[in-house]
């Protein structure tokens, strides 16, 4: 394609929060670098408010349980899709769903590329014998690899973080208008291999509420998270359950606002990457040598399982495979490891 043309290209990324996050400043370089273009984001509608300060950009909601279901429902999304005058196709998730969708837009003679996930380079990172250790392209740069197939090359070194927002007012009322450093931690993550012991989790909390100088934010999804982290913020009175109080849209403000958040090899970090907030992630049997680090964070803010004792790390790209006795990895990451490397991104600029 015409990099000099005002093209309409369509960006598929259909599911993981985590996964769509990481989209963001791939396409707020893309826009400003090609100002003339204009994007519409295929994805679920819940993700739209991540989109919100991206120029040029759309959001069309895939509903893939729903009327979009099946190979009928993705025809008819096509159909819906067309009359939108698509140029070209970024496929930036390469499953089954999209490519069905490439079929169709194969035939109607529309430019289509898709991502290279690198299956290969991460089976041989995972693997139990003959395992390649080392650092693979960043999940970034293969999204942007799929825009320069369709002529428009990313510089990515350049990329500017989303504006932190205002923060809502019913924050204040949640937590307080008293001037402290805001400290996000989102202790929970899909699958076990990638949590870390919430008993130490707590222990961090305990730690930073006793100092009496922080504002502890505690983020997660779902009835049992919240109620686990309503116990911790009952016991600490810096400590607020941010859980169920806040829509998307105020949580993604909220998230702008904090001097640091502290996640997992998790969506969360990459919300608050978004926004170039400070990020620390806590890595158990996954590794940020499969791609996946938060955007333009500090590599040294990772904090990682000791691969002296679990030579096997990573032992998935997701976590969700786990060796025997993995399960302890995360425990070679001690709360005083946390807390130094806290005190250390706060204090230094």
């Amino acid at each position: 394609m015409d990099k000099n043309k005002k093209a309409h290209i369509l960006v598929v990324r259909l599911s993981a929060m985590g996964d769509v996050a990481m989209t963001v400043p791939v396409l707020n370089a893309l826009v400003r670098q090609y100002p003339h273009l204009r994007l519409t984001v295929l994805t679920r509608g819940f993700f739209k408010p991540m989109f919100a300060q991206l120029n040029n950009v759309a959001v069309f909601e895939a509903d893939v349980k729903g009327r979009h279901k099946g190979v009928f429902g993705l025809y008819k999304l096509y159909r819906e899709l067309s009359k939108l005058q698509i140029d070209g196709v970024a496929d930036l998730h390469n499953v089954l769903r999209s490519n069905v969708l490439k079929a169709y837009f194969k035939l109607g003679g529309v430019p289509f590329f898709q991502i290279d996930k690198g299956r290969d380079e991460k089976r041989a990172l995972t693997a139990r014998k003959n395992k390649v250790f080392k650092p693979l392209k960043t999940t970034h740069q293969r999204y942007a690899d799929v825009f320069e197939a369709l002529g428009f090359p990313i510089d990515l070194k350049g990329a500017l973080s989303m504006s932190r927002q205002k923060c809502p007012e019913k924050v204040y009322e949640l937590v307080g208008r008293e001037a402290r450093p805001w400290i996000g931690i989102a202790p929970f993550a899909a699958f076990r291999g990638k949590m870390y012991p919430l008993g130490h989790m707590q222990r961090v909390i305990e730690q930073l509420n006793a100092l009496d100088k922080y504002k502890i934010l505690l983020f997660g999804g779902g009835d049992d998270e919240r109620n686990k982290l309503a116990k911790i913020a009952k016991a600490n009175k810096n400590a607020f359950n941010m859980v169920g109080e806040l829509s998307f849209p105020e949580e993604l403000a909220l998230i702008s606002n904090l001097d640091l958040m502290l996640s997992m090899d998790s969506g969360n970090g990459h919300l608050a990457a978004m926004y170039g907030v400070p990020v620390i992630t806590i890595w158990g049997v996954t590794h940020p040598y499969a791609g996946f680090y938060p955007f333009g964070q500090d590599p040294d803010n990772a904090l990682l399982a000791d691969r002296n004792l679990f030579p096997l790390i990573p032992t998935s790209v997701y976590g969700n495979k786990m060796p025997e006795g993995y399960e302890r990895a995360m425990e070679t990451i001690t709360p005083d490891d946390v807390l130094a490397k806290i005190d250390r991104v706060l204090v230094t600029p």
